[in-house]
């Protein structure tokens, strides 16, 4: 197994992989103690057998640069293949500033190819390489220096095995005439703001059963707190409050230190010093902000009700359709999906490009009278009315 540890050797790795059509990439690393996930080693691989085909690359070694792996992944020729890419590309863009592209997703392909929802690694290197992943060392400290053996072993498999899951997926989808879905999905991957984390949506992400603009407001501007001290002291948010305390301090508005000493769900570090006083002008911000810049209201808890028979009628119609194409229903639309389409919603992902030919289309022309469904043997069928 080779572990490059110098600028000098990964830059001759990379460039070799300039010659192949594809290189195979993975990373490990730690987030349980900061807002941004930390690097601790990344995997990669090109088509062959040889050792010198897979290696890995340290991150945390003296003096050894990213920038060729960078170099790399701005080269338009190679394809680079991650399973389930998000997370490794999300700690690619803030440490590099850089989106691997081109990029293939196994995951994506998997659920276009018909192995089912959000299928996981495992279970395509067993199917499609017809192979064993020992995962013993997922949850080590990949952190801590030496590497074990059985470390970079796993490490070493995730990138090896990579390589005939995505040439199998590859070749079908080239086969079903699929390609384009793929790629339609990988350019939510390739877009840098998928990646960015804004302060003032993070409120979006906060559970509430309250829907009070001025409430909800609170919520916008503790929220929005939380994430900037979060991000720039690199702590994860539940180190500064969790999502149950926020909800209480937008029901409860403290005004002062005493009134914080009073929480249930405040950690003891938030009630005092700078956490303690964010926390209070951003309680005082959302208060006195005017009515016309509150978040705006779930439209779903106070417009008319969505027609439940409606709503069920779509979701038979997805698992006929998704079914029929091989194609995994939720990556078409999911049940929310599905209420706000009843509810009279077109804007959506489901109702364009290659999940409009699989579902949309039908959808509509369901949603309009002019087909029906009918059950044929365990199979629906569409009827035109």
């Amino acid at each position: 197994m080779i572990t490059i540890t110098d600028t000098e050797t990964l830059a001759a790795f990379c460039d070799r992989a300039r010659s192949f059509d594809y290189v195979t990439v993975d990373t490990e690393f730690l987030r349980e103690r900061t807002y941004y996930s930390k690097l601790c080693l990344v995997q990669l691989a090109v088509p062959g057998d040889t050792d010198d085909d897979a290696v890995l690359v340290d991150p945390l070694a003296q003096g050894l640069s990213l920038d060729p792996l960078y170099a790399l992944f701005r080269d338009t020729s190679v394809v680079k293949v991650f399973h389930a890419a998000r997370q490794d590309v999300e700690i690619f863009v803030h440490d590099g500033k850089v989106v691997p592209d081109p990029m293939f997703d196994t995951q994506v392909a998997a659920m276009v190819c018909g192995f089912g929802e959000q299928v996981g690694y495992e279970t395509l290197v067993r199917k499609i390489a017809k192979a064993q992943v020992d995962k013993s060392s997922r949850f080590t400290d990949w952190s801590r220096r030496p590497l074990t053996d059985a470390q970079k072993s796993y490490a070493l498999a995730d990138v090896t095995h990579l390589r005939p899951v995505y040439e199998h997926l590859a070749a079908e989808l080239a086969r079903s005439g699929r390609t384009a879905w793929v790629e339609e999905e990988m350019a939510v991957l390739t877009d840098p703001a998928t990646y960015v984390t804004r302060p003032e949506d993070a409120w979006q992400r906060v559970k509430t059963r309250t829907q009070s603009g001025r409430f909800l407001a609170i919520v916008r501007e503790l929220a929005a707190f939380r994430e900037s001290y979060a991000q720039s002291r690199d702590v994860p948010r539940s180190r500064v409050f969790k999502d149950d305390a926020l909800v209480e301090l937008a029901s409860t508005k403290p005004q002062t230190e005493k009134d914080l000493a009073g929480s249930r769900l405040l950690l003891r570090e938030a009630r005092r010093g700078e956490i303690a006083e964010g926390i209070l002008a951003a309680v005082a911000r959302g208060q006195a902000s005017d009515p016309e810049s509150h978040p705006p209201l779930d439209k779903r808890a106070f417009g008319p009700p969505v027609n439940p028979a409606l709503a069920d009628l779509l979701r038979v119609l997805l698992k006929a359709r998704a079914e029929s194409a091989g194609v995994a229903q939720k990556l078409v639309a999911t049940s929310a999906d599905l209420d706000l389409i009843a509810g009279g919603a077109r804007d959506l992902p489901a109702l364009t490009g290659w999940r409009r030919k699989v579902f949309g289309a039908d959808a509509l022309r369901l949603i309009a009278g002019e087909v029906g469904l009918y059950a044929k043997g365990r199979e629906v069928e569409v009827f035109e009315i």
